[in-house]
This record gives structure tokens, sequence and C-alpha cells, in this order.
């Protein structure tokens, strides 16, 4: 019975989290100032890009380029921002497939644990 009240409550909270629209953390490159020209020095390179240290940048297709502005320009795309791409495609859901994840990874530890001692 307290299992499911706590799980209860958890999905309650992070239902109610992925309601907000605004982010936790404003990175400098979310700025519509520094989005006109995010690779300035992307230069054309041969393809494909071999590269020793990860450069991660954003491309405006939702993809993440591990090798940064060179690899972006290799596959056609242009970069929204320094950084990793955000998990999603931008579109609030009812129940965001997290939620769904951890609700799925609580109800096997709740039946392992039942498993265990048996209860049922």
């Amino acid at each position: 019975m307290i299992t499911v009240l706590a799980l209860l409550c958890l999905v309650t909270m992070v239902l109610a989290d992925g309601k907000s629209s605004t982010p936790y953390l404003r990175l400098s490159s979310d700025d519509a100032s520094e989005r006109q020209n995010v690779c300035p020095n992307a230069a054309s390179s041969s393809c494909p890009v071999k590269c020793f240290r990860t450069d991660p940048v954003c491309g405006v297709d939702g993809v993440t380029y591990w090798c940064g502005c060179a690899e972006a320009e290799c596959a056609g795309a242009k970069v929204a921002k320094m950084g990793f791409c955000e998990v999603g495609n931008g579109v609030s859901t009812p129940l965001s497939g997290q939620a769904l994840l951890l609700v799925h990874i609580v109800w096997l530890i709740v039946l392992a644990f039942s498993v265990f001692f048996s209860l049922f």
C-alpha cells in the first residue's frame, strides 16, 4: 500500500515538472543574438570528419554532432547551438517517455522484492 502511494506521488511530481516550459539551465548559446552565427569559422573540410576530441554541437534537425561544426557541415545541417541536443522533440506531452520508464523501473523493483520475499 505504501509503495503504491509513493509511486503515485512520484508520477504526479514527474507530470507536474513536465508541464513547465522554462528550462532549468539556460546556456549562453540559448540567446537569440548568438543563434545567428553559431559556427563562424566552419571551413569546408574533407568528409567524413575524424576527430580525437569531442566538441558536440546541436543541429537544427535535433541531432547531436559529436565532432563539432565540421561534422554538421558534412551532414548538411545548420548548427542550432553549441553543446548537446535536448532529449525529445520539444513537444510537451501529457506523459513523457522518461516518466513511463521510471514507472517501469519502480514496478520491476517492487516485483523483484515481492518475489524475493514470497509475497505473491
